[in-house]
């Protein structure tokens, strides 16, 4: 039961960090659209910190991706310690 609520938690959020990652392909997105606003409060808190140990000045930006995959590994890390 637990392993189950980690995992759709984990799913959840591996499709809001793409679908902001999407959105950034999108310039002219209003800012202070609902949708965006909830995309950005919702997935900053795992981006931001990886976001500040990547270097500067990349042409793309792999915090999603790299969230994604952190996320993945301690769920399955945490998912595998409850059984």
């Amino acid at each position: 039961m637990i392993a189950d609520i980690i995992n759709a938690t984990i799913l959840v959020l591996t499709v809001l960090i793409l679908l902001r990652a999407v959105m950034s392909w999108f310039p002219n997105l209003d800012p202070y659209n609902p949708i965006v606003q909830f995309l950005v409060q919702t997935t900053e808190p795992f981006l931001a910190p990886i976001r500040a140990f990547m270097p500067r000045g990349m042409m793309i930006d792999f915090t999603p991706m790299i969230a994604v995959f952190l996320l993945n590994i301690i769920g399955r890390a945490i998912v595998r310690s409850l059984a």
